[in-house]
């Protein structure tokens, strides 16, 4: 596979996650797997909104679900997902202690 071609489905990726709903969910379930109703408490959202965010990070693989008879329950597909978004958000707090200095010091 090309180069360019792993560059596009790295950005399929980032912009499934760009949505603080999606960043939220995923925080919720580095912990583990939760059906669709206790993740819908946690996000206190709309179900018909969080029920389409869901299907945007299935659809680009962030995301894996279960059905059975009472609930789907989602999970990350992988844990590498987590420690991503874990390691943007150490970049955002460094750069935001590194703004908050400059500040400080004019």
């Amino acid at each position: 596979m090309s180069d360019k071609k792993i560059f596009a489905l790295h950005a399929e990726v980032c912009k499934a996650l760009a949505h603080p709903l999606r960043i939220e969910v995923i925080d919720i379930l580095m912990k583990g797997e939760l059906c669709f109703s206790d993740i819908l408490e946690q996000t206190e959202g709309l179900k018909s909104n969080l029920s389409q965010h869901l299907s945007v990070m299935l659809s680009s693989g962030i995301l894996k679900v279960r059905k059975d008879s009472r609930c789907n329950y989602y999970k990350l597909s992988s844990s590498k997902v987590a420690r991503a978004c874990a390691l943007m958000r150490e970049v955002l707090i460094e750069n935001l202690k590194k703004d908050h200095e400059l500040v400080k010091n004019m």
